[in-house]
């Protein structure tokens, strides 16, 4: 019995493997295809699909899980000439990613990303188990982030500059907590970049959540604003999957949030959307948005909260 391209296995699975992986990368060596050809002709059939995804597919490093990996694999069924479903029906159940909230994607369905069951133990490790309910004496004033994705379609890095306003004397620090869509990937790496010392760090690997103290470079006092810098990045790759979406949850009102999300030259989104959600509103409020000649896009919200503003993409 021979093994190989297209060779019949005793062992079950399909014609050209016993796994997705192996049965997909068994697919593409038969049809002499190369992967960027493959890319391009998943791309006439209106099918977007980077060729670094297709590589990580067949070495099994990522699978395909959304709707849109799952019609790819379709479409690639008939482009390496295989059985309808010999790709498909390889495929693992998708692996779970942190909360209920967050595995559906898009903006968490009650407006609230964070669970408390899973925050409270955190904050009571940082040393400050009552941050929920008690009165914050900084109020966020202006908030930029910068998303960057890699050419897996993975986060690389959220970069984040935050203004500050004191409501009392002797403020010097800011509690972050920052969710992991794929908490698989590891928990990432937080920089501090102006004005700030990062301090205690607590980590739920499970749900994929980390809580940070960012150390102001000193104390500010009442009506004194404070700005800083600090960012957040990721081993890769493969990056960590984002669900094609970045978004925040803000507790309390922001006067100003700007939002960047600034796509690898590999990558050219077909459709992007900016959507906010708020307590008062049951359905979330959508609006389209154009790709600049950065090949990035932005979004902005003006007194804005309690509740999450994000961008999304396809």
């Amino acid at each position: 019995m021979t093994s190989g391209a297209g060779a019949e296995r005793e062992t079950g699975g399909t014609p050209f493997g016993d796994s997705f992986p192996e049965a997909l990368r068994n697919a593409i060596a038969g049809s002499g295809l190369s992967l960027d050809r493959i890319q391009a002709r998943l791309h006439r059939r209106s099918v977007s699909v980077s060729v670094t995804a297709l590589s990580y597919w067949q070495s099994g490093k990522r699978q395909p899980e959304r709707q849109s990996s799952i019609a790819a694999v379709r479409a690639l069924e008939e482009i390496l000439e295989v059985p309808t479903g010999s790709l498909i029906g390889l495929l693992p159940p998708p692996r779970p990613r942190g909360s209920t909230s967050r595995r559906r994607g898009g903006p968490p369905e009650d407006g609230l990303a964070f669970a408390h069951d899973v925050l409270r133990p955190l904050l009571a490790r940082i040393g400050a188990p009552h941050a929920l309910e008690q009165h914050h004496q900084l109020s966020l004033i202006g908030l930029h982030d910068r998303c960057d994705i890699a050419a897996d379609g993975g986060q690389r890095a959220v970069t984040t500059r935050a203004v500050f306003r004191a409501s009392t004397n002797g403020q010097d620090r800011w509690l972050l907590v920052y969710s992991q869509d794929d908490p698989a990937a590891g928990h990432p790496r937080l920089h501090a970049q102006r004005n700030c010392t990062v301090g205690r760090v607590e980590v739920d690997a499970e749900h994929g959540v980390t809580v940070a103290e960012l150390l102001f470079d000193r104390a500010v006092d009442k009506d004194e604003t404070c700005l800083i810098e600090y960012s957040v990045s990721n081993n890769g790759p493969p990056f960590p999957e984002c669900r094609n979406t970045h978004y925040r949850e803000f507790r309390r009102p922001i006067r100003e949030y700007l939002l960047e999300v600034r796509f690898d030259s590999g990558i050219m989104p077909a459709h992007c959307t900016q959507y906010s959600r708020t307590a008062t509103v049951s359905e979330p409020v959508r609006r389209d948005i154009r790709v600049d000649g950065t090949n990035a896009v932005h979004a902005v919200a003006l007194d804005f909260g309690p509740g999450v503003f994000g961008i999304d993409w396809s």
